[in-house]
């Protein structure tokens, strides 16, 4: 639970889009205050609405507040767990982007995904409170995406991440990128069933993001250093911040690049490929195993 925006709170479960084919091309959102939001341009996304955001409850105790939460966090846990058995499954290594506004995400993915769609299939789920723009972006490189508004909510969750892989189906044996909205507060808590948490830093931000918010650099595998190349024209202290990182999680990997110049990239598709590589090793671990299950229980028979 968002304990500042109350994204997270009961009435965020209310929240829910309806897909109505009505022939005509475009999608409807209800809320329980029947605010009807259209999209007449991509129907095919999903939409979370505006319901109201509640965190200071006159007469709630903090120790409720702390209640909901925790009970918000199992919820959410365990639809996450349940994502993470369906991607098992497929085969399906999805990486989970965090970041703050601004700090060359997007730009990042088009070329991420635009470099290695032609290695292996690719595609996305984006995250925004309003408008399909990024979505757009990744669509108009050849790689399948579906935009996720989650209106007032100020992160994605497993069960806006649960609709969107039903609705995008993604592959097998594929690469899932999910973009998540720009915050580097909420997203840190809520488990989507991906395989790891990317967090992306540039340097035109300070370098003490990973002290102001240790929870997302705690909660990484990976840290990119992004936009590399404007190094020369500023005062970022790069060794400074990746030691304030690492102060937080010492087991973080870093990998410094430039999704316009080009540095670093390889090294960053190299993870991909390696961490897909285990994930497809493991399913085929899981299907000899429940194969051998058969063969013993044909034995026994």
């Amino acid at each position: 639970m968002c304990t500042v925006c109350g994204c997270g709170s009961e009435t965020h479960s209310h929240d829910h889009p309806h897909d109505h084919d009505h022939g005509h091309g475009h999608g409807h959102d209800h809320d329980h205050d029947h605010d009807h939001d259209h999209d007449h341009d991509h129907g095919r996304d999903l939409h979370f609405g505006t319901g109201p955001a509640r965190a200071h409850v006159p007469g709630m105790t903090q120790s409720r507040l702390v209640s909901i939460e925790q009970d918000i966090l199992a919820h959410n846990d365990a639809l996450a767990a349940e994502n993470r058995e369906i991607l098992r499954d497929k085969g399906i290594l999805a990486l989970n982007l965090v970041s703050s506004p601004g700090s060359g995400k997007t730009t990042l993915l088009c070329r991420t995904a635009g470099d290695l769609k032609g290695r292996f299939a690719v595609s996305v789920i984006e995250g925004d409170q309003q408008t399909s723009f990024d979505a757009d972006r990744i669509r108009a490189i050849g790689v399948p995406a579906l935009q996720v508004n989650t209106g007032k909510g100020c992160h994605l969750d497993a069960q806006m991440v649960r609709r969107a892989i039903d609705k995008l189906a993604p592959a097998d044996d594929s690469v899932l990128f999910i973009e998540n909205v720009g915050n580097l507060v909420c997203p840190a808590g809520f488990d989507l069933g991906e395989a790891a948490k990317v967090v992306i830093l540039s340097v035109t931000e300070g370098e003490d993001k990973p002290l102001k918010y240790p929870d997302m650099f705690a909660a990484a595998k990976v840290l990119l250093l992004t936009k590399t190349d404007l190094l020369p024209h500023l005062s970022f202290d790069v060794e400074r911040c990746l030691g304030y990182a690492r102060k937080i999680n010492p087991a973080l990997a870093v990998m410094r690049l430039s999704a316009t110049g080009g540095e670093g990239l390889e090294a960053w598709y190299d993870w991909i490929a390696e961490r897909r590589r285990q994930v497809l090793a493991a399913r085929a671990a899981a299907l000899e195993a429940k194969l051998d299950a058969v063969r013993n229980a044909l034995n026994r028979g």
